[in-house]
C-alpha cells in the first residue's frame, strides 16, 4: 500500500510568463522557501496504487494515447487490454514488437505501429475494436509507415478525430500525412508533409471551424501546417523544441493551444504565433493535458540533457516530480514524487501514473466544494475565487466566497479591501449586513463606496439613498454629491429621486435639491423648497408658468394664496392666462403646439380673499375675454361692485359704480340665479337693482309694495299702467291702498276707478265698500264712476231684451216650419246645385232644409249620408252646445251629490278646483243672460235636427 508522498514546495510565483525568469533567479534560498508556502498541493488525492501483473515487463510497454486506459503495447508484438477491473487480456498484433498506439476518443478505432520482421520496417495497422476476426479485433488496414525508400524509425503518431487525417513523425525529421479515410486503402493518400534535420518529437491536430492545423515539434523547432487545404502552408513558430512526450494540445479553456514543455519554460502556441510561456524549472520528461490542468513530470535535479532516442540504460534513474498546474488560476494544484514514471494517462475521470515498479497510481480531483473549504482554511481567498470562476460556480456561490473574504479582511483591519469584496456581493448579500459593519464614523468612506456601487447597480432603496446622501453631507463632499445627483439622463439615475430631495432639503443643500427636483420633474418639491425654504416667490411663479396645464393648475390651487400675498400682480397675470388660453413658457415642460387649455376660473376666486383690487381686475378680465365664464365669476363680480358702491363716499365715483352694477345686472347673466342676485342687491340696499330684478322676475306685486312703502303715488299708478294687463289685481291693490290713505288722493283714486271701469275689473258694490274705509273719500269721487256704470248696465239690459224678443220670434217661425213639415208635403223647386251652382240634373239629392245637390257633388263633399253639407257646420255647433249643457247639468248634479254625502266637504271642493271646474269667474256687474226653459230649448233643437234630414 502506497500513501500520498510528501511533495516538494514549488513557489506559486513561478507560474509566470517568460518575461519574469530573471526576477525568480534573483530569489535567495530563504526567499524561495518563504514563497513555497503559497503552493497548493492538496486539490488532488492519490488513491491506492494497484499493481500490474508481473508477466508484463515495463521495459516492453508502450501505453496508448487515446480515449481509454485499456491498451498496452508489448515488446513481443501483443496489445494488452486493461479494463477498469484490471483483468488483463491481449491479442497478437505484430510478430516482433509494438512501438506506438493511438486510441481515438470519439471512435472505437485503434491505430498501431509495430514490426513483423527484423530490420527497420515499421507497419501501421488500423483496428476496429467493435468488430471481431477470430476473437481478435478486426484489422481494417495495413500499410508501411516509412516515407520514401530510406528506412527510419517512427518517433510519434497522431490521428484526427474525424478519421480523415493521420500524421506519423520519424527520427530523421520527416513527417508523413495520410489524408482521407484512414480505415481504407482506396480512400486514403499518403504523402510526405515535412522534412527536416531534427527528430520529430510531437504531433497534434487542431480543428478551428473548417480549417485543420497540424503542429509539428522537433528537438529544435516548432511549426504548424494547414492540412485542410491543398498547398499545406507552413508557419515556423519557434526555434525551441522539446523531447518525446513533452508536448500536448490543450482543451478549449486554453483556446486549444499547443503546449511544448522545454527545460526552461513551458510554451503555448497558436497556429500562427507563440502565446504565453511559464517558467517551470527542471528537465521535462512528460507533458500531458487533462481537464484544464497541465501535468508535467520532470527530474528533481538538473542533469545533462540526453536524447530520448538513446538507450534507457544510459539515462539517470533519479526521482521524478509530478506537478499538476492550473494555468488559468496560476497555482500548482498537486505535486508529488515518483520513481521512474513510465507514462501519465487519463481515463474514467481520473489521472493514472504508470511507474516502472509495476504500479498504476490513480490521481482523482477533489470536488469543488472540498477544494474551496481547504482554501478557506488557509485563508487563500483569491485563489478560491479564481478556482470558483474556472469551475463555473454560480453567482450565489461566488457571493458567499466574496463575503467570507470580506469578513476575513475586516477582521484583519483591512477595511478598504473588505469593502471591495463586499461590493462584489451586491445583489446576493443583504446590504444591511455590510452597512452595519461600517456605521462607525471612521468607516464612513468605506460605507460611501459601498453605497455608491449599490446605487450604480440600481439595487438601492430609499433608506440606502438617505444614508448615502447623509454620508456626503457629513463628509461635506460637494463634488461627489454633485457627481452623484447630476446624471446625464433619466436612465442613469440609480436612486430614488424623491428620497434624495428630502434628504438634501433637510441637510440644507437647497441648490442640489432644486437641481434634482427640476431635472426629474418633481414640481411639487421644487415649489416647496422655493416657497417654504428659499422664499423665492418670483422664481416659483416663473417655474409654474413653465409647467404643463394640469400641473400648473394644481400648483396654483395649492400655492396661489401664498403667491398672491407676496407677488399679487404677477400671480394675477398668470391666473388670467391659466383661465383663458394657457400655454407653457418657451423654456417650459409642456408642448406649446398643443391647443391651449383653460382652467375653471371660479375655483381660483378664494385665492383673492385679501386682494379685492386684483380680484376685481381678474373678474373683469374673465367677463370680457371669456363671456361664457362660470356663473360664480359674475356673482362674485356683482357682489364686489355692490360692496364698492355701498362703501364709496365720492358721489361721482359712486355714480360710476352704480352704472357698472346696473350694467352687469342687465347683461343677462343672472336669469338662472335670480334669487341670488336679488339677495345681493337687498343686502347692499341697491334699490334700483332690486326693482330691476323684480321687473325681470315679473314680481309686480313686490314692485307695487315697494312704491307703496315709499308712498310714491305716481310710481304706483305707473306700475299699474305698465303691468296691469299682465296682472289686473294691481288696480284693485292700488284702489285699496289709496282708500286707506287719509290724505287727499282723489286724483289717484279717480285714475284707478277709470281703469277699473274700462276693464270691468271690480263690481261697483265692491268698489263702494273699498272706498268706504277712506274718511276723506266723498260721493263725488265715485259719482262719475257710478253714473257711467249704471248707464252701461241699462244699455246692456236693453240689448238683452231686444235679443230675447228676436229669439222668441225666431222660435215661433221655426215651430211653424216644423209644423208645416209634419202636416204638408215638401216641394223641392231648386234648379241649381247648392255646391257647384250648375243646373240640377238627375240623379240628385234633396234635403228638407231646402238644399239640393248633384249626386256626384254630394258624394264628393258630404261627410255622411244623413247630413246636408251646407247646414252641417251650423248643426254641429248646435249639437255641441246641447252636449255641453247636458254635461254641465250632469257635473252639477254629481258635485251636489258628493258634497252632501262626503264627510269632508272642503276636500271635495278642493278637488273640483284642482280639476278646473270653477276656472271661469262671473263678475257681479255682468248682465243676466236670457235663459230659455231647458225643456223648451232641448225640444226645439231636437226638432230642428229631425226635420233637417235628407228627403227624397
Amino acid at each position: 500500500m502506497m500513501g500520498l508522498l510528501p511533495a516538494p514546495r514549488l513557489p506559486l510565483d513561478r507560474l509566470l510568463p517568460s518575461s519574469f525568469p530573471s526576477l525568480l533567479a534573483s530569489l535567495s534560498a530563504t526567499q524561495a522557501e518563504e514563497a513555497w508556502s503559497l503552493e497548493i498541493s492538496f486539490l488532488w488525492s492519490c488513491l491506492f496504487p494497484p499493481r500490474i501483473p508481473e508477466e508484463i515487463s515495463w521495459d516492453g510497454i508502450c501505453p496508448s494515447e487515446g480515449r481509454f486506459l485499456d491498451y498496452l503495447a508489448h515488446m513481443e508484438g501483443q496489445i494488452w487490454f486493461l479494463p477498469r477491473s484490471l483483468q488483463l487480456t491481449s491479442f497478437q498484433a505484430y510478430k516482433l514488437r509494438v512501438t506506438h498506439l493511438y486510441q481515438l476518443k470519439q471512435h472505437n478505432i485503434l491505430a498501431s505501429v509495430g514490426e513483423d520482421e527484423e530490420g527497420i520496417n515499421p507497419l501501421v495497422k488500423i483496428w476496429n475494436l467493435e468488430k471481431r476476426d477470430g476473437g481478435n479485433p478486426l484489422c481494417t488496414r495495413i500499410f508501411p509507415a516509412i516515407p520514401g525508400t530510406e528506412p527510419t524509425v517512427v518517433s510519434c503518431l497522431t490521428v484526427h478525430e474525424n478519421l480523415n487525417f493521420m500524421a506519423i513523425g520519424f527520427t530523421d525529421g520527416s513527417v508523413t500525412l495520410n489524408k482521407g479515410d484512414i480505415t481504407r486503402d482506396r480512400h486514403s493518400k499518403t504523402q510526405i508533409l515535412h522534412k527536416g534535420n531534427y527528430p520529430v518529437t510531437g504531433l497534434a491536430f487542431r480543428q478551428a471551424g473548417k480549417t485543420t492545423h497540424l503542429f509539428v515539434v522537433t528537438t529544435e523547432n516548432v511549426q504548424s501546417y494547414i492540412v485542410s487545404g491543398k498547398d499545406y502552408p507552413r508557419v515556423e513558430l519557434d526555434t525551441h523544441g522539446c523531447g518525446l512526450r513533452c508536448s500536448a494540445l490543450s482543451d478549449p479553456s486554453q483556446d486549444l493551444q499547443f503546449i511544448v514543455a522545454g527545460d526552461e519554460c513551458v510554451y503555448l502556441y497558436q497556429p500562427d504565433e507563440r502565446g504565453p510561456c511559464f517558467a517551470f524549472e527542471g528537465h521535462k520528461l512528460i507533458a500531458y493535458w487533462f481537464r484544464g490542468y497541465l501535468v508535467i513530470v520532470s527530474r528533481d535535479r538538473k542533469v545533462s540533457p540526453k536524447s530520448e532516442f538513446t538507450s534507457r540504460d544510459s539515462q539517470s534513474s533519479d526521482k521524478q516530480i509530478l506537478n499538476i498546474y492550473d494555468l488559468c488560476n496560476k497555482f500548482i494544484a498537486y505535486s508529488t514524487i515518483f520513481e521512474d514514471v513510465v507514462d501519465v494517462l487519463a481515463e474514467w475521470g481520473s489521472l493514472y501514473v504508470l511507474t516502472r515498479d509495476g504500479r498504476v497510481h490513480a490521481l482523482q480531483e477533489k470536488d469543488t466544494q472540498t477544494k474551496l473549504e481547504m482554501l478557506f482554511k488557509k485563508n487563500l481567498f483569491e485563489m478560491a475565487i479564481n478556482l470558483a470562476k474556472s469551475q463555473h460556480l454560480d453567482s450565489d456561490g461566488l457571493a458567499q466566497i466574496f463575503m467570507q473574504y470580506g469578513d476575513h479582511l475586516y477582521s484583519k483591519g483591512n477595511h478598504d479591501g473588505a469593502v471591495q469584496q463586499y461590493i462584489r456581493t451586491i445583489g446576493k448579500l443583504e446590504p444591511s449586513y455590510v452597512i452595519r459593519k461600517f456605521l462607525d464614523a471612521q468607516r464612513i468612506h468605506n460605507l460611501t463606496a459601498y453605497l455608491q456601487t449599490l446605487h450604480r447597480q440600481s439595487l438601492a432603496n430609499a433608506d440606502h439613498t438617505t444614508l448615502l446622501l447623509n454620508c456626503y453631507t457629513k463628509l461635506k463632499d460637494s463634488s461627489r454629491l454633485e457627481e452623484f445627483i447630476k446624471t446625464k439622463s433619466e436612465s442613469e439615475v440609480h436612486f430614488d429621486v424623491e428620497t434624495a430631495i428630502k434628504v438634501l432639503r433637510q441637510a440644507g443643500y437647497y441648490s442640489h435639491a432644486l437641481y434634482l427636483a427640476e431635472n426629474h420633474a418633481h414640481h411639487e418639491w421644487y415649489l416647496k423648497i422655493q416657497l417654504e425654504d428659499i422664499k423665492n416667490y418670483q422664481e416659483a411663479l416663473r417655474y409654474i408658468g413653465k409647467l404643463p396645464f394640469e400641473q400648473a393648475e394644481s400648483n396654483m390651487k395649492r400655492y396661489g394664496k401664498t403667491l398672491m400675498h407676496h407677488v399679487p400682480e404677477q400671480t394675477t397675470q398668470l391666473l388670467k392666462g391659466l383661465c383663458t388660453d394657457y400655454r407653457p413658457s418657451p423654456e417650459g415642460y409642456g408642448d406649446r403646439e398643443v391647443p391651449g387649455c383653460r382652467a375653471n376660473s371660479e375655483e381660483f376666486i378664494p385665492i383673492f380673499a385679501n386682494n379685492p383690487r386684483e380680484l376685481k381686475a381678474f373678474l373683469e378680465h374673465m367677463s370680457e375675454v371669456q363671456p361664457d365664464s362660470p356663473q360664480g365669476i359674475y356673482d362674485t363680480l356683482l357682489e364686489l361692485r355692490l360692496q364698492n358702491w355701498a362703501h364709496e363716499k365720492d358721489p361721482q365715483v359712486k355714480e360710476k359704480l352704480h352704472a357698472e352694477a346696473i350694467s352687469l345686472l342687465k347683461s343677462g347673466r343672472f336669469s338662472n340665479v335670480f334669487d341670488k342676485a336679488l339677495v345681493l342687491c337687498q343686502m347692499h340696499d341697491f334699490q334700483d337693482g332690486v326693482l330691476y330684478l323684480y321687473e325681470q322676475g315679473k314680481l309686480f306685486q313686490q314692485i307695487m309694495h315697494y312704491h307703496m312703502q315709499h308712498e310714491q303715488y305716481r310710481q304706483v299708478i305707473a306700475v299699474c299702467e305698465r303691468h296691469g294687463e299682465q296682472e289686473p289685481s294691481l288696480w284693485e291693490q292700488a284702489l285699496s291702498y289709496f282708500a286707506r290713505k287719509e290724505e287727499d288722493c282723489k286724483e289717484y283714486v279717480a285714475a284707478v276707478l277709470k281703469h277699473i271701469e274700462n276693464k270691468n275689473l271690480m263690481p261697483p258694490l265692491l268698489v263702494v265698500q273699498t272706498l268706504a274705509h277712506n274718511s276723506t273719500a266723498t260721493l263725488s269721487v265715485i259719482r262719475d264712476y257710478l253714473v257711467q256704470k249704471l248707464q252701461k248696465q241699462s244699455q246692456q239690459i236693453a240689448q238683452d231684451e231686444l235679443r230675447v224678443r228676436r229669439y222668441r220670434e225666431e222660435t215661433t217661425r221655426i215651430r211653424q216650419e216644423i209644423q208645416e213639415l209634419k202636416a204638408s208635403p215638401k216641394i223641392f223647386q231648386k234648379t241649381k246645385c247648392s255646391i257647384c251652382n250648375s243646373a240640377l240634373e238627375l240623379p240628385s239629392v234633396h234635403f228638407l232644409c231646402g238644399h239640393s245637390f248633384h249626386q256626384h257633388c254630394f258624394e264628393s263633399y258630404s261627410e255622411s249620408d244623413a247630413d246636408c253639407p251646407t247646414c252641417l257646420p251650423e248643426n254641429r255647433k248646435v249639437m255641441d252646445m246641447i252636449r255641453a249643457q247636458e254635461q254641465k247639468r250632469d257635473l252639477h248634479d254629481q258635485f251636489q251629490h258628493q258634497l252632501k254625502c262626503s264627510n269632508d266637504s272642503f276636500s271635495v271642493i278642493a278637488d273640483y278646483f284642482g280639476r278646473g271646474v270653477f276656472n271661469k269667474l262671473t263678475l257681479l256687474t255682468d248682465p243676466p243672460t236670457a235663459r230659455l226653459t231647458p225643456s223648451l230649448e232641448v225640444g226645439l233643437q231636437r226638432d230642428l235636427l229631425m226635420h233637417s234630414r235628407r228627403g227624397t
